[in-house]
C-alpha cells in the first residue's frame, strides 16, 4: 500500500509478498469468484429433470454422454480455486444422497446470484452469510416437519412405494422411457441385501448388444468368464446344488526363483527335486478335490495342469476372479476365501442353488443362482452403444443409492419443484416478522428456492413464468390443498406431485439445502485470492529452495533457462 504524507512526499512501498504474485481484494474480487461458480452452473443447468438435456465430453480420448451432475463436474477438470467448491458439492451430494447433484449445483449458484447485489450495494458478506444461515435453519426444520412417513407398511406396499422413488430418480436420465423395466430391478436388487445394505453388494455387469430391455437381475453373482488355458472346454459348464470353494492360491507349477542354488552329488537328485515340485501341485489338487467341491474359483491363476485335472474329475475351475467378485460370491454362497489348502474344512466350503456358465451377447458369464445365503445381486445391462450403456449404468446407480436411502430413512417429499415452492412461500411469510437487511436477505433466499421449478419448466421447453404464477397462487391457497403442487413435464401445467408419486427421499433434499447454502457460504467469506505462479514453478523444479529470493539475478533455488 502506498500512502501520502502530509508534506513527505510519497512513502516508500512495503513489498511482502514474492515478485510476480497476483492478489486481488475487495468487493471486485468477490463478485469474480461468484461469477465464476456462475458459469460452472450455467454448463449443468440444462441437464435437470425429465426433460435435461445431455452433454458430450471428450475426455482422456473417450467420450462421456451424460447428464448426471457429478460426473459432469468430476470430467471437466475445473481448476478454478472458488469454481471447484461447486464440484466438491456436487461430489458430496452424490455420496451422501446419489441423486440431486444437479438441483445442488444450480441451488447453490442461485443464492451466490441473489446474494450479488446486496454484495455490489455494499452490504457486509457477514450480514448475508448469517441470514442465509438463519434461513437455511428454518427451512430444514419445516423440511422435517413436512416429511411423509412411509415406514409401518406390510411389504407389498412398501415395495410399491420405493418403486415409485426408484421411478422418480430414473424420471430424469437417459433411460427415463424403460423407468417402468428398471424400477423393480433396482429395488429388488436392494431389497435382497442384509440390513447394512452394503453397496459393493450390488455388482453391475456391462454386456454391449442387444436393446435396454434384455437386461435383467440375477439373485447371486454373475461375472465375466475368466482367462482360461487348455482343457477348460472339457469342464462340465452347470451343476445343481455344487458346493464351492474360492481360494487365493495359486495352483501352476512354480520355477524356482533366478538366484535360487542347489548343489546335487548323485544325478538321480535331480529327479527327486523335479518329483517334488509336481508332488506339491499334485498335494494341493487332490485336497481341494477331498472336499467335493464341483466348482473352484481363485484369485489368482490357476494353469494348464490344474485345469486338465479338473476337467477329468468333472469340475469346474475360473482363475484371476476379481476381488470384488469373490466377495460377492462368498457372501451369497456361505463360503470363505482361504489362503491355504491345508484347513479345508466343510464350514469354509459353499453352497449354491445352481452354477451354469452361459452366453450373454458376445460374452461368457460364470452365473451363481438359488444362493441360499443371497445377500447379493447382479444386474446385468445390454444395450447398443458403450457409452449409452456406461450412462445407464450412472443412472441405475442414482437409483439404487435413492432406493437405499428410502428403506434406511423411511421419510419422503413430493418432488417437481413442490417442496421449494412451498419453503419459499414459508420463508416469505417468515421475512416479513422480522426487520432490518436481514428481511429482505431472506427474502432472496426464499425467491432463490423458485429456481427448481422455473428451470425444470424451461428445460421442458414450457413458459416458465406462466407455470410460476400459477404455482405461486396454488401454494397461496389456505390449507394444505395446494402444499404438493410442482411442475407438469406430461401435461405443461401443474399437478400434485404427492398424488403423481413424484417422490424423493427426505435426505436428499436436507443434503442438498444445506451443502448449496455452506457453499455459498464458503464463496462469500473470501475476501482475498493469492496466487503466486513463480513460486509454484519454483516448488516444482528440481533442487528448487528458498534462497536467491531476494537477488536481481537467478538464484540457486530457481529453475535454469533453457
Amino acid at each position: 500500500m502506498m500512502g501520502r504524507g502530509g508534506g513527505m512526499g510519497m512513502q516508500p512501498s512495503i513489498i511482502l509478498l514474492k515478485e510476480g504474485t497476483d492478489t486481488s481484494q475487495g468487493k471486485a474480487q468477490l463478485i469474480s469468484n461468484i461469477n465464476a461458480c456462475a458459469a460452472v452452473a450455467d454448463i449443468v443447468r440444462t441437464t435437470l429433470g425429465p426433460r435435461g438435456m445431455d452433454k458430450l465430453i471428450h475426455h482422456n480420448g473417450k467420450v462421456v454422454i451424460s447428464n448426471d451432475g457429478a460426473t459432469i463436474m468430476k470430467t471437466l477438470e475445473i481448476v478454478h480455486p472458488a469454481a471447484m467448491s461447486m464440484v466438491d458439492i456436487a461430489k458430496s451430494q452424490d455420496s451422501e444422497a446419489g441423486d440431486g447433484t444437479t438441483s445442488v449445483v444450480v441451488l447453490a449458484n442461485e443464492f451466490m446470484k441473489e446474494a450479488k447485489q446486496y454484495v455490489e450495494e455494499g452490504v457486509h458478506p457477514q450480514l448475508i452469510i448469517r441470514s442465509y444461515r438463519d434461513a437455511s435453519r428454518l427451512a430444514i426444520g419445516k423440511l422435517r416437519e413436512w416429511a411423509i412417513d412411509i415406514s409401518g407398511k406390510d411389504d407389498e406396499e412398501r415395495r410399491e412405494l420405493l418403486m415409485k422413488c426408484a421411478a422418480t430418480s430414473l424420471n430424469s436420465k437417459l433411460i427415463s422411457h424403460q423407468k417402468d423395466f428398471f424400477a423393480p430391478i433396482v429395488v429388488d436388487a436392494v431389497l435382497s441385501l442384509d440390513d447394512d445394505l452394503p453397496l459393493d453388494m450390488i455388482g453391475i455387469k456391462k454386456v454391449p448388444g442387444g436393446a435396454l430391455e434384455d437386461s435383467f437381475l440375477v439373485h447371486g453373482v454373475a461375472f465375466k468368464k475368466t482367462f482360461s488355458y487348455a482343457g477348460f472346454e472339457q469342464q462340465p459348464k452347470s451343476f445343481t446344488n455344487p458346493k464351492v470353494c474360492l481360494l487365493n492360491v495359486e495352483l501352476e507349477l512354480k520355477s524356482e526363483k533366478e538366484n535360487a542354488e542347489i548343489r546335487l552329488t548323485d544325478p538321480d537328485q535331480y529327479q527327486s527335486i523335479v518329483d517334488a515340485e509336481w508332488n506339491i501341485i499334485y498335494e494341493k489338487l487332490d485336497k481341494i478335490t477331498e472336499t467335493g467341491a464341483k466348482v473352484v474359483l481363485s484369485r489368482l491363476a490357476i494353469g494348464d495342469l490344474a485345469t486338465q485335472y479338473f476337467a477329468d474329475r468333472d469340475i469346474f475351475c475360473a482363475g484371476r476372479v476379481e476381488d470384488a467378485d469373490m466377495r460377492r460370491v462368498a457372501k451369497a454362497c456361505g463360503a470363505a476365501v482361504q489362503t491355504s489348502i491345508h484347513n479345508l474344512i466343510p464350514e469354509v466350503i459353499g453352497l449354491c442353488g445352481s452354477f451354469e456358465e452361459k452366453q450373454i451377447g458376445d460374452e461368457r458369464f460364470n452365473v451363481f443362482a438359488g444362493c441360499p445365503e443371497a445377500k447379493t445381486t447382479t444386474i446385468v445391462l445390454r444395450g447398443g452403444a458403450e457409452q449409452f450403456i456406461a450412462e445407464t449404468e450412472r443412472s441405475i446407480h442414482d437409483s439404487v443409492m435413492i432406493v437405499r436411502r428410502a428403506v434406511k430413512n423411511r421419510q419422503i417429499v413430493p418432488g417437481g419443484g413442490a417442496i421449494e415452492m412451498e419453503l419459499s412461500k414459508f420463508l416469505r411469510l417468515h421475512a416479513r416478522t422480522i426487520y432490518g437487511k436481514a428481511q429482505l436477505i431472506i427474502n432472496s433466499y426464499a425467491k432463490a428456492l423458485e429456481v427448481i421449478p422455473r428451470q425444470l419448466s424451461d428445460n421442458a421447453g414450457f413458459d416458465s413464468t406462466d407455470i410460476l404464477n400459477r404455482l405461486r397462487q396454488k401454494h397461496q391457497q389456505p390449507g394444505d390443498a395446494g402444499r404438493w403442487y410442482g411442475v407438469d413435464v406430461d401435461e405443461e401445467g401443474i399437478c400434485d406431485c404427492y398424488e403423481k408419486f413424484v417422490w424423493e427421499p427426505l435426505v436428499v433434499k436436507l443434503s442438498a439445502l444445506s451443502a448449496a447454502t455452506e457453499a455459498c457460504n464458503v464463496i462469500l467469506s473470501v475476501d482475498e485470492t493469492i496466487k503466486n505462479p513463480a513460486s509454484e514453478q519454483a516448488q516444482g523444479a528440481p533442487g528448487g529452495g528458498g534462497r536467491g529470493r531476494g537477488r536481481g539475478g537467478r538464484g540457486r533455488g530457481m529453475p535454469r533457462r533453457r
